[in-house]
């Protein structure tokens, strides 16, 4: 098998076992608790996305990988880990600019995973960064797409409130 092969096999696999907690476990469980506290559960994963920056290490990849894949691939995740931890503690203190917050994140998060998938050429790359791609990223879209489902059914001031 080629390295795309494989890392896309292993991106699926990842992808599909992690919705599959989703729908089994966490939804149910998340269901039973109000927006901000569901939001919040689902946005703590991503307030470790400052690992993205690790594609700018030179020694954590094989050489060569793309400088546009690293550097947008890292700055947009260390936004992303920023914007999640700014919408933590706006849920948290019950803040009107949580609602905003949680959706501009969640919209920049999903875009940004979404560019880096699309750089393929980085696959050959990544050596040792290669776990972010294929086990991390698909928990982290898994959860955006669980963010966009509870904000659409939430609306602004019982997330402000709870």
């Amino acid at each position: 098998m080629t390295p795309t092969t494989i890392f896309l096999l292993q991106f699926a696999m990842s992808l599909f076992v992690f919705a599959l907690i989703a729908a089994w476990y966490v939804a149910p469980w998340l269901a039973r608790l109000s927006a901000s506290a569901a939001l919040s559960v689902l946005l703590l994963p991503h307030a470790f996305r400052h690992i993205g920056m690790s594609f700018m290490v030179p020694n954590l990849n094989s050489g060569g990988l793309p400088e546009a894949f690293a550097t947008s691939a890292s700055y947009g995740d260390l936004l992303a880990a920023i914007l999640a931890i700014a919408a933590l503690l706006t849920l948290r203190w019950k803040s009107m600019a949580a609602l905003p917050l949680v959706w501009g994140f969640n919209i920049l998060g999903t875009v940004d995973l979404l560019n880096a998938l699309r750089q393929a050429e980085a696959i050959d790359y990544f050596g040792p960064t290669w776990f972010i791609p294929t086990f991390f990223v698909p928990a982290l879209l898994v959860t955006h797409v669980m963010i966009f489902a509870r904000l659409l059914k939430a609306d602004g001031p019982q997330i402000a409130s709870a």
